[in-house]
């Protein structure tokens, strides 16, 4: 497939320090292959993540304090200056 593709400075930058490396290969090889090692590397990650579970945990209410007033909660919890 043939495509225009414009890459960044930076981007660049690194694949012609690859190129340099391998000088055999050419600009376009040396692109395709970090693609490919790009995509391969994202769909091992996905595949080992494992789901991130919450355990919740009661932490209670200080005895004394109540949620029916939030506004007088925040007051006694943070002060009256909390604005």
């Amino acid at each position: 497939m043939r495509t225009t593709l414009t890459i960044d400075d930076d981007n660049a930058f690194g694949l012609k320090k690859i190129q340099k490396e391998f000088p055999e290969r050419s600009f376009k090889e040396v692109l395709n292959d970090v693609i490919r090692n790009g995509l391969k590397a994202n769909t091992r990650r996905q595949k080992k993540q494992e789901r991130f579970v919450v355990k919740p945990f009661n932490l209670g209410l200080r005895e004394g304090l109540s949620y029916d007033n939030i506004e007088e909660l925040l007051d006694i919890v943070e002060g009256p200056f909390r604005r």
